[in-house]
């Protein structure tokens, strides 16, 4: 398969659906977390408060991994996005941009009641840019993977 077909595969993917699990480790040690995204390409924003463990992992380590998948009940079946990359907190025009997105992918967050509005101001708004990203897909074969070029 071309790069412009695995890259096209992977990017239809992450737009067809709504959760990562995100790989932090700090002081405490490894942990995992599962957030709602956006995709803009391969860049991935997401939102979280920077108290929670992972949002103080990522403060003292930027290098994270994510897993982007289904819960499925075949291993033929199974298909997802691997990835390693690099997380930062977005400012100003940068979070404008990911809030729109945001908001157009979940409606639901536009419409949420004045408490909720209030506190999606405070939160932290982060862009996840990979690395390193593997389209996962075993209808190819069981353990079937193909990196994804993440050069234009």
């Amino acid at each position: 398969m071309s790069d412009a077909a695995v890259q096209a595969e992977a990017l239809a993917y992450l737009h067809s659906h709504q959760v990562m699990t995100l790989a932090t480790v700090g002081v405490e040690g490894a942990w995992a977390t599962a957030v709602f995204y956006v995709n803009d390409g391969f860049d991935l924003y997401f939102l979280s408060a920077g108290h929670t463990r992972h949002g103080r992992n990522m403060g003292q380590r930027a290098d994270i991994a994510a897993a982007i998948q289904e819960d499925y009940r075949d291993w033929g079946d199974i298909k997802g996005i691997q990835l390693e990359g690099e997380v930062v907190v977005v400012m100003a025009d940068e979070r404008a941009t990911a809030v729109a997105l945001y908001t157009e992918k979940y409606p639901f967050v536009g419409q949420a009641d004045p408490a909720t509005q209030a506190a999606l101001v405070k939160v932290n708004w982060y862009r996840l840019r990979p690395k390193r990203l593997y389209f996962i897909d075993n209808s190819k074969g069981l353990g079937h993977r193909d990196e994804v070029s993440l050069v234009d």
